[in-house]
């Protein structure tokens, strides 16, 4: 019986492949081919359906990388094909078993509508309209993407660089009648085909089914398969046709289309795929009134609405249909683990506004399945965004351990569960066959609890999405024995479900970190900068807008300025760019990008600023930062008190010690910090024996996936940086820099070491020429703590995690992501690390031989990967960090903000009062700005930052009357009405530990 079963199988793949689908299409019939090739970026339709046509003929190359070329394809229908299904075959070049990552294609009439995609798996295209004896005449936009997921450096990824060959042989323009019998035949052998292979060997129904498949087989006539196809059908029927058994596994299939806002390709070609995949959704759509697509990213959506509004007419039509689905109420998929709280926010209340306004449709789920890791702030997120559901399949990339759920409640930080789904199916590109619907039913983890799970299916990365195959394959495991019941259905209807059955699925507390791809936290430095400086300066310059709008009279709060560049950073943060993985032309951008922003966010907050300040002269410092410093109130503006005295002399052995009234430090011969003493409890923070601010190298080649991975075996070689070329010092009344200059390879570091007067913090700065190539770059801190966990800066608050690894969950997470502190305690004693835009941290500990313990803590800093871009990180760095000794939580959260938000000196004639204060240094305000309905109404985001419950006041600096408590989007929320006692004098807010909690006040 085994070799039956290996020869059948065998027999049908060959049988299929060589003679049964070729025969699909029959009756080949050359078109006649021209093509123009756009100079430069994609043009606009109406250009390319115009320009000066060549003939062109199939065999001729095409391309270079990242071209397009428009073809013209013409010819006449037979007129003996009457009665017949015609359609024409279009092969750009393809290679079969990589949709998505190469050459595609749009085929649009002749009066530039559009009418669906080409891609390797689906390159028909039907023309019902034109009758036998009729001309047929259409247009191929045709983009010579190159092929990028070959995991080896290349220059093809940026067109500044890439080479300027063809890519692409044009290879089939015919038109051909499709043999619908032939199809189906394909249709049924493959789903058998499947299903046998999954079902075990001692499952009689496998054997049922490869005798049915074995008559079928015998049944074809090689030489006409299309006159013997459904015989070969009636062999099958039998089979298929017998119902799945009762306790079956349910899936609901959903088709889906993950497209990669930026990965192998630029934002600009990114545009071109969702449009792509909208049209093949809505053509398929007209045959199959079955299919659900579900699409997220609402700046996708966005796109096809500026750029293809007849698509977009479209989609809004099967949107209203109820086959063309919303979901995700985000921005764009982003990273989770390095977005900023505010920013995380932003995500939805631009998603969920776009949806709403758009198709009137208010996301209940959201909606990411790739991106990498997921912060365990987001289920109180997740639900003040006013969504019930959570949906990735990225945990199950896991290396080490196999995550124990796939429905499940995932409890945040605060406490707030929101219900989650892990498709057991293991994949967002599912193609329902047999194979995997076996497998998703076969792995799924609450068997016996629950029955049901969901699977995403279709081609993604402008692969085309769903096709008619998938749907037949749906249509043929809707109720067949072997197999899981599949239906294809919307995302709602499978969470309504799953939870009503499973209401007491186990509870998952904290972050969901994936075990894999943890170079992400470090890769292109640059990009991740110019992320938190965009954050942070929109946080100065809405502050100080709705300040100037609230305060003086004719400013104009920049509403759509506002907007705009909301969507751009949000944009940005992109699970393939904020993480460093895409091609060095999206890096290329985003700097360009971000360098635009930050100079308009810079003009936004100094003209509010100078109408806050009037004209005069006096030197007024701004803080933006949530908690007061030299005198200067949170959210206010005047001027500085002066700053304390610092110390500065030569150091016994070699090197300098600096002093003010907070801290010591003592920097030795070498450049390296040996001694920071916290003045105040007298205690030393530096490891006895230790260096800090030790830079550090380790090699960097990890096993796959360059850019996305850092393997722990990095660590079994290392480089101090000890030596040094140059030791300067410069001091003054009210701060000392000590100035290290190193080199290594062909790169040189500067390092600057600053203790600045009245400062609890020693300020280090790395400005680097890096030039390394698979290289890690570190700064190492031993501190003299027992600490046996660390805490982590996350999205309004912080996550905890051992330092031990008593475990392979505790082992797995030896790089670990941080925003902007990192902290480690011992009961009454601590230190922070906070740092200007570093997110990859690693934490260990060691046992001296004076028996006292080392937790050492390091900042990531600089990576050198190649793939996908060559030169990652290759050029200047200019990172920020800083020691805070004897720092409890709250000092973390405060100097962490403080680097990040730093004071701007604006001359004027008036201080400015804050818009808004609370008197607890637990509860930061988060974001000041006015609300999103241009009311004129001020909106205040407020949360808990220490991880216990606090009260404190709020005092508006103006009239109210009213204060409400909202939600995201700026909607009453009655949940969180307790967490508010308001007076018209002030407001009274109880927050719970890292609570979020939204007011708008109205004016």
């Amino acid at each position: 019986m085994h070799d039956d079963r290996n020869i059948v199988e065998d027999r049908l793949r060959r049988v299929l492949e060589e003679r049964i689908k070729p025969a699909v299409h029959s009756s080949p019939q050359p078109l006649t081919v021209a093509r123009w090739d756009a100079p430069g970026k994609p043009v606009p339709v109406a250009e390319g359906l115009a320009a000066e046509y060549v003939s062109a003929a199939v065999g001729q190359e095409w391309g270079p990388a990242w071209g397009t070329t428009w073809f013209r394809v013409s010819g006449r229908v037979p007129a003996d094909w009457a009665g017949r299904t015609v359609e024409a075959v279009v092969d750009l070049g393809f290679e079969r078993s990589m949709p998505g990552f190469q050459c595609e294609g749009l085929v649009y009439r002749s009066d530039g509508e559009a009418v669906k995609a080409l891609n390797p798996c689906n390159d028909w295209v039907r023309f019902p309209d034109v009758p036998p004896g009729g001309e047929l005449e259409f247009y191929v936009e045709a983009a010579a993407n190159p092929i990028l997921n070959v995991q080896q450096p290349t220059h093809e990824g940026d067109r500044l660089t890439a080479s300027d060959r063809p890519l692409y042989r044009l290879n089939r323009v015919e038109l051909a009648v499709f043999e619908s019998e032939v199809w189906e035949l394909v249709q049924d052998l493959e789903v058998l085909g499947g299903l046998m292979h999954a079902l075990p060997v001692e499952d009689a129904r496998r054997w049922e089914v490869l005798r049915a498949v074995e008559r079928a087989l015998d049944a074809v006539d090689l030489g006409d398969v299309a006159g013997t196809a459904a015989g070969a059908r009636a062999q099958l029927a039998g089979v298929l046709a017998t119902p799945a058994r009762a306790s079956a596994h349910r899936v609901s299939a959903v088709g889906h289309a993950h497209i990669d806002s930026a990965w192998l390709w630029p934002l600009r070609e990114t545009v071109r795929k969702v449009a792509r995949t909208a049209s093949n959704m809505v053509n398929l759509m007209d045959d199959h009134p079955e299919l659900v697509f579900a699409m997220s990213q609402a700046q996708q959506l966005a796109w096809i609405k500026e750029h293809r509004p007849e698509v977009y007419a479209r989609v809004r039509e099967k949107v209203a249909d109820g086959q063309f689905v919303p979901v995700g109420g985000m921005w764009v998929e982003s990273d989770t683990n390095m977005v900023g709280g505010e920013a995380m926010a932003r995500q939805f209340v631009y998603g969920k506004k776009f949806f709403l306004e758009e198709f009137g449709v208010d996301t209940r789920e959201v909606w990411l399945p790739d991106s990498f890791g997921y912060t365990a702030a987001m289920p109180q997120i997740v639900k003040l965004a006013g969504a019930d559901w959570f949906l990735t399949q990225k945990i199950s990339w896991s290396q080490t351990n196999k995550f124990p759920h796939h429905t499940f409640w995932w409890e945040g930080i605060d406490g707030t569960r929101v219900f989650t789904h892990f498709p057991p199916v293991d994949t967002y590109n599912s193609d329902l066959s047999g194979r995997e619907m076996a497998h998703a039913a076969r792995n799924y983890r609450e068997k016996g609890a629950g029955s049901r799970s969901l699977a995403p299916f279709g081609f993604g990365d402008g692969g085309g999405g769903p096709t008619r195959e998938m749907l037949a394959r749906a249509a043929r495991l809707k109720d067949l024995e072997g197999s899981p019941r599949v239906e294809i259905e919307k995302p709602s209807a499978f969470f309504e479900q799953a939870h009503a059955e499973y209401r007491d699925a186990p509870v998952w507390s904290g972050e969901l970190y994936l075990e894999l791809h943890r170079g992400t936290y470090t890769s292109q430095a640059r990009t991740k900068q110019g992320n938190r400086r965009s954050e942070s300066m929109l946080r100065e310059a809405e502050l100080w807008a709705a300040t100037a709008a609230v305060r003086v009279s004719g400013y104009g709060y920049p509403y759509a300025e506002f907007d705009r560049i909301w969507k751009t950073v949000l944009l940005h943060q992109f699970h393939d760019i904020l993480p460093g993985t895409s091609i060095a032309w999206v890096h290329r951008e985003a700097r360009e990008t971000y360098a635009r922003l930050q100079k308009e966010l810079t003009a936004l907050t100094l003209a509010a600023q100078q109408a806050l300040a009037g004209a005069g002269d006096r030197p007024l410092v701004f803080n933006a930062a949530p908690h007061s410093r030299h005198g200067v109130p949170a959210g206010g503006a005047r001027e500085a008190a002066p700053a304390g005295p610092v110390g500065c002399h030569e150091r016994p052995g070699g090197g300098h010690i600096l002093a003010n009234e907070l801290i010591r430090v003592e920097i030795d011969g070498r450049g390296l910090v040996v001694s920071v003493r916290d003045l105040a409890s007298g205690r030393e923070a530096v490891a006895p024996g230790s260096a800090a601010n030790l830079l550090q190298i380790h090699p960097d080649f990890p096993n796959l996936w360059d850019a996305w991975d850092v393997d722990a075996f990095y660590r079994h070689s290392v480089t101090d940086l000890t030596d040094h070329t140059a030791l300067t010092v410069e001091a003054a009344d009210d701060s000392a820099t000590v100035t290290v200059r190193r080199e290594y390879g062909s790169s040189t570091l500067v390092q600057r070491l600053t203790l600045a007067g009245g400062s609890p913090r020693l300020d280090c700065e790395v400005e680097a020429d890096w030039q390394e190539t698979e290289k890690f770059l570190k700064a190492a801190f031993p501190l003299d703590v027992k600490a046996d966990r660390s805490a982590s800066e996350t999205q309004f608050g912080h996550v905890f995690r051992p330092t031990h690894t008593n475990t392979s969950w505790e082992t797995a997470k030896f790089e670990i992501c941080a925003h902007r502190f990192l902290h480690v305690e011992e009961p009454g004693w601590g230190a922070a690390l906070v740092n200007d835009s570093t997110y990859g941290h690693d934490v260990t500990r060691d046992v001296r031989q004076d028996g006292g313990q080392t937790t050492t803590v390091r900042l990531s800093l600089l990576r050198a990967p190649r793939y996908p871009d060559p030169e990652t990180d290759h050029g200047t760095h200019v990172l920020r960090y800083a020691l805070v000794p004897g720092a409890g939580i709250g000092d973390a959260v405060r100097e962490g903000h403080r680097m990040n938000l730093p004071e701007r000196t604006v001359r004027g004639e008036r201080e400015v009062a804050p818009l808004v204060t609370v008197d607890s240094e637990q509860i930061v305000v988060a974001a000041v700005k006015l609300a999103e309905d241009r009311s004129g109404d001020v909106v205040v985001r407020l949360y808990e930052s220490h991880g216990g419950r606090a009260v404190a006041a709020l005092t508006p600096g103006f009239p109210i009357t009213s204060v409400t408590a909202v939600d995201l989007l700026e909607r009453p929320r009655e949940e969180d009405a307790e967490a508010v006692v308001s007076g018209y004098e002030g407001v009274r807010v109880a927050l719970r530990p890292f609570q979020i909690l939204t007011l708008r006040l109205s004016r």
